[in-house]
């Protein structure tokens, strides 16, 4: 609009100056940076002074159908190449913001892999030292108790409290070497890995609950033929329900592990103790990982864990889990 007077009056004129023209490199910018809908108005005004010469001059310049011919290819081309020039640069406005949103979402996947790696490290570290910690306790407790009546149950204590020390260290040991990205001793050794505990490493568990002085009885139904993961789930589950027998249940208790298995990996396991019916401390005051952990082991398998007092009038705490059919492949 700023423009169309001196167009106006360049063609009015006869002036070679040719200031319509410069209104086609505005029109290029209009289709470059504002809504589309401005150019039936934009194409309007640039066709003005076209109207002019054609009522000034008539057919002198030329045929009034090649003259708005002319004029209106003009103007498409400007149209065109500023529709394309920002094609191309929302294009890459978009390139650029899926890289944006891409970066932000490897970030958030690797947050959230680092933040399960560390609640599966956490689960370890608990299952391994915590166990093996109560182990010793007992042990050392049966020991300091038997030190003044046996001396020779006692040293059997003392050796049992060294075997179990042992073990856990070792365990302790292989897990912080595969955590450990590069050797600091620069020998460039693997680290010194394991299997993971299967429900044939079950007997050796009972063994050393059994030593630290709880009486353990078991009961198996069926066939085991579950995949390593659901076996290393109903150990962990079995060791942390045995281990948080021996913190809590008191003395004299009693625990009876009974253990179903179904078809396609599905098996039941029910661990109950006959010791102290108050419930457990709550995770969410002493910032235990105990009971949280063997839930989330069971739902890796799409199971169901319950954990509470046995109902009355038994007395005694009570761990029963269920692992459900492997899904077909």
């Amino acid at each position: 609009l700023a423009t169309l007077p001196a167009a106006l009056v360049s063609t009015w004129s006869g002036a070679a100056l040719q200031a319509a023209l410069l209104q086609l490199l505005l029109v290029h910018h209009i289709a470059l940076r504002l809504p589309l809908r401005n150019l039936w108005w934009a194409t309007a005004v640039a066709m003005a002074p076209t109207g002019v010469t054609i009522v000034r001059y008539g057919d002198s310049a030329g045929p009034w159908n090649q003259q708005l011919g002319s004029q209106l290819v003009s103007i498409g081309v400007a149209v065109l190449i500023g529709i394309t020039v920002r094609t191309r640069r929302d294009y890459t406005a978009a390139l650029e913001d899926r890289a944006r949103r891409l970066e932000t979402e490897r970030d958030q996947q690797i947050r959230l892999a680092a933040a399960a790696e560390r609640a599966r490290i956490a689960r370890e570290m608990h299952d391994i030292i915590g166990h093996n910690l109560s182990v010793i306790t007992g042990l050392a407790d049966g020991g300091r108790y038997a030190a003044a009546k046996s001396p020779d149950r006692a040293a059997q204590a003392l050796d049992a409290i060294g075997t179990t020390s042992r073990q856990a260290l070792g365990e302790l040991r292989r897990l912080l070497d595969v955590l450990r990205e590069d050797d600091q001793n620069g020998t460039g050794s693997a680290p010194e890995l394991a299997p993971q505990p299967a429900l044939t490493d079950l007997d050796r568990l009972l063994d050393g609950v059994r030593r630290a002085g709880l009486p353990v009885r078991t009961t198996v139904t069926g066939e085991p033929a579950l995949p390593e993961g659901r076996q290393l789930t109903l150990y962990r589950v079995i060791q942390e329900a045995l281990t948080n027998t021996l913190k809590h249940a008191g003395p004299d208790a009693t625990a009876h592990i009974q253990l179903s298995y179904g078809p396609d990996g599905a098996a039941t396991l029910t661990v109950t103790d006959t010791g102290r019916t108050a419930p457990f401390p709550s995770p969410a005051l002493t910032g235990g990982r105990g009971l949280p952990g063997m839930r989330e082991r069971t739902s890796l398998y799409g199971g169901t864990l319950e954990a509470g007092p046995r109902p009355a009038p038994e007395q005694g705490w009570r761990v029963h889990l269920h692992l459900p059919e492997e899904p077909p492949q």
